[in-house]
């Protein structure tokens, strides 16, 4: 066996970016990156349905540039939000239960396409919206991502993005001066 030491830049790349797998460590569900980077721990959600609540979350908002570290986390606050809330169990459990029935196998045994078909035969349960909701907050409220998307945060406090970032995006166009005059300042 070859030993390799990564540098800061490599493990970074690799820990954002490794594929992720659902299993039981001492009789909690974790979702573990395959190369071992990272893991998130469960409290409440077996590990089929972490896993498929994974594969939702990531159908829901795709982005090839986000690893799974990042859709797990979103997991991980649902399994939160389900320790106090034994409805959410319910509605979870049922919700799988009918994703499975889309097409009478289970629901990750289904190929890519069939998968977004059977969330779109859903898309009006109550299910779906509370996992749409949830996830749509926790994955773009997390600030670890922001970068990526080119969002440099709130400016309020700043005085906002006038003279803060405001034509600092490289892939919009420059108006001409007529279409875009100098900003009124007062």
């Amino acid at each position: 066996m070859t030993k390799r030491i990564l540098n800061r830049r490599e493990f970074m790349r690799s820990a954002a970016t490794a594929a992720a797998s659902v299993m039981v460590v001492g009789g909690a569900t974790t979702i573990l990156a395959s190369n071992e980077a990272w893991a998130v721990t469960l409290k409440v959600l077996p590990p089929e349905q972490a896993k498929v609540l994974l594969v939702v979350t990531r159908h829901l908002y795709p982005h090839d540039m986000l690893g799974d570290i990042y859709y797990a986390e979103v997991v991980e606050a649902f399994d939160t939000k389900m320790q106090s809330d034994n409805t959410l169990k319910t509605l979870v459990t049922e919700g799988i239960a009918e994703l499975d029935k889309a097409y009478g196998v289970p629901w990750l045994a289904l190929s890519e396409g069939y998968q977004v078909d059977a969330l779109k035969r859903i898309e009006a349960s109550k299910f779906f919206q509370t996992l749409r909701g949830h996830t749509v907050v926790a994955l773009y409220n997390n600030k670890n991502i922001w970068p990526t998307f080119g969002y440099q945060g709130s400016s309020a406090q700043d005085g906002g993005y006038l003279f803060r970032g405001f034509q600092d995006a490289g892939w919009t166009m420059q108006p001409d001066a007529e279409a875009s005059p100098p900003a009124y300042t007062g």
